[in-house]
């Protein structure tokens, strides 16, 4: 994209580690450091995380990566900062102390489903009450429900937002509002992406809906300061403001920011009617539909894809979300030690040709896209006496592929694609080393998957969108870019040992219902 001497940056702060990347001016990057923070679990069910480990984990990032640079003979000179985050997870913090008033509720958490059956017989829409204003159905998921059971759980947060002390969003806004000042004015936003993941923003006017809080029960003495305490909605490329004194690269623009699978889409330069999947702790496929809404009849969610300026168009997604992939492996390696580290798992997968008859069913938390069944649990159906540690990997793999499957025979059904085959699904994130995963994955779709070379493009997307805001580069030199396919991977089955798979594969997730009471 160019040979001038200038660097853009990007911040990946994930579900499960924090990354910091440079890129040189052809989108390279050049160096980087990542470093993982603790998951917290008070009980079944819940999901942590520490606000304070997530900040000092982006600022030891920083400096390492800032460190590393002399060494590989680089003189740094970033003119751009992009963010990029696991989204839905929320934050609650004092405006004057700049402390969480409560760990961070991570995206997967469930703790809210009572919230969420009560809103449903409440609500005459029942769980798609809100799917026209805000494109989301009612569910653990989203950021709305987490704020409802801060606010009548913790009596420090009621507290708090009654005196006008509270700041409310997920991490893309805890991170901007630190790096920017905090305490000392530091700026208080959200990108549309992130927003759009809330349940509280309105699709089509990119602005917070009152009427979705009205709805949500909120008290109405609490109603006012929860609708100040949300942070302004912002494009997801333009400059929001500088670096701050205390942090690596005082004085650099934080310029771009999207929602991690957003920012997925504009790395692998989704165009509309194109797609991709994000193999990490969830599995997370999204089709750009361009500047339509498109709803959903098959049980996805509609989203802002991005908005790459604050005047340019704002273009829509649909999108499965499949809570639990990678987080499968790491079930496997940490809480049954069947590996070491999830690099194994593909090996000792490949010393089987099949599962045995095994189909494993990682709703640990329940079942998001397409089902949406928050009484889901994990099950593993169709054990013998000969199956054994290598058919469990396998089916864990498998389960990651059928999922993806479900959403994207939904997806393409939404879309009105009618020609399947020609149908091409684009893979990025970490689990996509595994070939043994990418291959199962074509050969259940039915169609070929390409992985690109650089498979980190979560954080390519969001130094796309920071560059972009800076002049660095335009926008149709990325849609326009060659890119550098890493493997493409073609199906090996026919059409009746796929569905026969897959019908199996269905009976196991029925099996999986109604269990959340056994808890």
């Amino acid at each position: 994209m160019g040979d001038a001497a200038a660097f853009v940056a990007a911040i990946d702060q994930g579900t499960t580690s924090t990354r910091f990347i440079l890129y040189d001016q052809d989108a390279k990057p050049v160096a980087s450091h990542q470093l993982e923070f603790e998951q917290i679990y008070p009980q079944a069910g819940w999901v942590e995380h520490d606000p304070l480990e997530i900040l000092k984990s982006v600022k030891v990032c920083m400096e390492e990566t800032l460190n590393k640079a002399p060494s590989k003979g680089l003189s740094v000179a970033v003119k751009a900062i992009g963010i990029t985050n696991q989204r839905e997870t929320s934050i609650i913090w004092s405006k004057s102390t700049g402390k969480p008033l409560y760990n961070a509720i991570v995206w997967m958490d469930g703790r809210t489903s009572s919230i969420c059956k009560r809103l449903e017989e409440n609500l005459s829409g029942g769980s798609k009450h809100f799917v026209e204003s805000c494109g989301l159905p009612i569910s653990t998921y989203f950021s709305a429900l987490k704020l409802l059971w801060l606010l009548e759980t913790v009596p420090e947060v009621k507290s708090a937002v009654l005196a006008g002390d509270a700041l409310f969003g997920t991490v893309d806004s805890w991170l901007i509002w630190n790096m920017t000042g905090g305490i000392s004015g530091g700026l208080h936003v959200t990108d549309c992406s992130n927003a759009a993941r809330t349940m509280l923003m309105n699709l089509k006017t990119l602005s917070w809906d009152k009427g979705i809080l009205e709805s949500l029960g909120i008290s109405i003495d609490l109603l006012p300061h929860v609708y100040n305490m949300l942070p302004g909605i912002i494009s997801n490329s333009e400059v929001i403001g500088k670096v701050c004194e205390g942090w690596p690269l005082a004085g650099v623009p934080l310029a771009g920011c999207l929602g991690d699978q957003h920012a997925a889409m504009l790395g692998q330069h989704c165009k509309k009617g194109e797609a991709k999947s994000t193999y990490g702790t969830g599995c997370f496929i999204l089709l750009n539909t361009g500047e339509e809404v498109v709803p959903s009849t098959h049980g996805l969610l509609t989203t802002v894809a991005y908005k790459l300026g604050p005047k340019a168009p704002t273009c829509y997604a649909l999108e499965g979300s499949i809570a639990i992939a990678g987080a499968a492996v790491q079930w496997l390696r940490d809480n049954l030690g069947i590996i070491k580290s999830a690099s194994e798992i593909e090996a000792l997968a490949s010393t089987v040709e099949n599962t045995g008859g095994v189909y494993f069913v990682p709703a640990f938390s329940g079942l998001y896209a397409p089902r949406w069944r928050d009484d889901a649990r994990g099950v593993c159906v169709g054990i013998t006496r000969f199956t054994h540690k290598g058919h469990l990997a396998r089916s864990v793999l498998e389960s990651m592929c059928f999922q993806a499957k479900e959403v994207l025979d939904s997806m393409l059904k939404d879309a009105k694609v009618e020609h399947k085959e020609k149908f091409v699904l684009r893979v990025d994130g970490g689990a996509t080393v595994n070939n043994l995963l990418m291959q199962i994955q074509a050969d259940l779709l039915g169609t070929d998957v390409v992985r690109p070379k650089d498979i980190e493009t979560t954080a390519l997307g969001a130094a796309y969108a920071a560059g972009l805001a800076v002049g660095l580069w335009k926008e149709e030199q990325i849609f326009t870019a060659d890119e550098e396919v890493g493997q493409t991977f073609t199906p090996s089955i026919a059409e009746p040992e796929r569905e026969k798979r897959y019908t199996s594969w269905c009976k196991a997730v029925e099996r999986s219902y109604a269990l959340a009471d056994l808890a």
